[in-house]
């Protein structure tokens, strides 16, 4: 039986003093003014520490090095702390540690601002810990009100503009969760693609219908031709993506039929001297992946 793998990180977590980490790199006075270095200044202020410092030990020595958490790190000197909760990493590789660790995306981050607020923590307390306008933590904690629950199982892990959702705000639900499946689809979460969708959009799916449309540049037959072109091109992606694993399917299977005929000797001396038809069945083959 093999052994077991040996674990990334010392999980019971260490209090190192900060005099005994040597980090990556330092950082320069004008770093200390970036929104990122202050939030995480006011942050400590306010709640404190919330996630440890990865680090390293040195051979030879008691010291450590930093791995993750250089701004941390950097903080917590300037607020004049002498300590702070440790992860002891088995390996020196940093690259495997904060780059990896996926953004928070804007519903995930609304959702704990809820959470916050549900179990007493004040609005403005939350803006002082974040380094943020009160009204911002406002406008997050109204994000979501007017979307389409469909629509919020659809985003929720996407890194999604802010203005979006406002923008989706402005349609009936039915269309918030087309124009949510076409940015999926798209793989397109921009605020000027949503703004185009809405452009699209049919005067009987606006909220408020009666409101004129404006777009920069377009005169109201510009727009009215637009909305039946966007009609037709999400007619036609949606029969495309209805069809889409069929249609793979089908061309994996052709592809390793052409495969075999191609492994048969006889069959591949006939067809090499049809060197149109030859030469596209063996680019066929050497295809690692279909698109439909």
């Amino acid at each position: 039986m093999s052994a077991p793998p040996k674990p990334s990180f010392d999980p019971r977590g260490i209090i190192l003093p900060l005099e005994k980490l040597l980090p990556v790199r330092q950082i320069k006075d004008c770093e200390k003014n970036l929104i990122t270095f202050r939030t995480i200044l006011a942050s400590l202020r306010a709640v404190g520490l919330l996630e440890p410092l990865v680090v390293h030990p040195q051979k030879g020595s008691d010291l450590y090095t930093l791995l993750d958490g250089n701004l941390r790190y950097h903080a917590l000197k300037e607020l004049g702390k002498k300590d702070a909760q440790c992860i002891v990493a088995n390996d020196d590789e940093c690259y495997t540690y904060n780059y990896h660790v996926n953004r928070l995306a804007p519903i995930q981050a609304h959702k704990m601002i809820m959470r916050a607020v549900k179990n007493g923590v004040a609005p403005e307390r939350i803006a002082e810990a974040l380094n943020v306008r009160l009204q911002l933590v406002e406008s997050n904690m109204n994000l979501l009100v007017g979307i389409h629950p469909d629509v919020v199982e659809l985003l929720k892990d996407k890194q999604i503009p802010a203005s979006v959702f406002y923008t989706l705000k402005k349609v009936t639900p039915l269309r918030q969760i087309e124009m949510a499946e076409l940015m999926t689809s798209a793989n397109n979460f921009t605020r000027g693609y949503a703004q185009a969708l809405l452009t699209g959009t049919l005067k009987e799916d606006l909220v408020n219908p009666d409101e004129p449309k404006k777009a920069k540049g377009m005169t109201p037959e510009e727009l009215a031709r637009l909305e039946q072109e966007m009609a037709i091109v999400s007619r036609d992606f949606k029969a495309v993506e209805a069809t889409y694993g069929e249609t793979v399917l089908h061309l994996t299977l052709a592809r390793n039929y052409v495969a075999s005929l191609l492994g048969n000797a006889k069959v591949s001396r006939f067809l090499s001297s049809r060197s149109d038809y030859f030469a596209e069945f063996q680019r066929l083959v050497a295809s690692e992946k279909l698109s439909a």
